[in-house]
């Protein structure tokens, strides 16, 4: 149930229209960089909380 958290970071940096300006600034980055950055640095906590839920999930019928 927990993998339909990874569209956020996809859809996050998909939407260009979110991200494609220069102001606020952060030490001198515009927007687009930081944005970008940010959702970079979010991702692996992300894939590491989808995976443990994973784990803890019995395994589904083969087929």
């Amino acid at each position: 149930m927990r993998r339909w958290l990874l569209l956020i970071p996809f859809v996050a940096t998909l939407t260009v229209p979110i991200y494609n300006r220069t102001t606020p600034a952060l030490w001198g980055f515009p927007f687009f960089y930081w944005y970008l950055f940010a959702c970079l640095l979010a991702l692996p906590p992300l894939l590491w909380f989808v995976d443990r839920g994973m784990r803890s999930q019995p395994p589904g019928p083969r087929q």
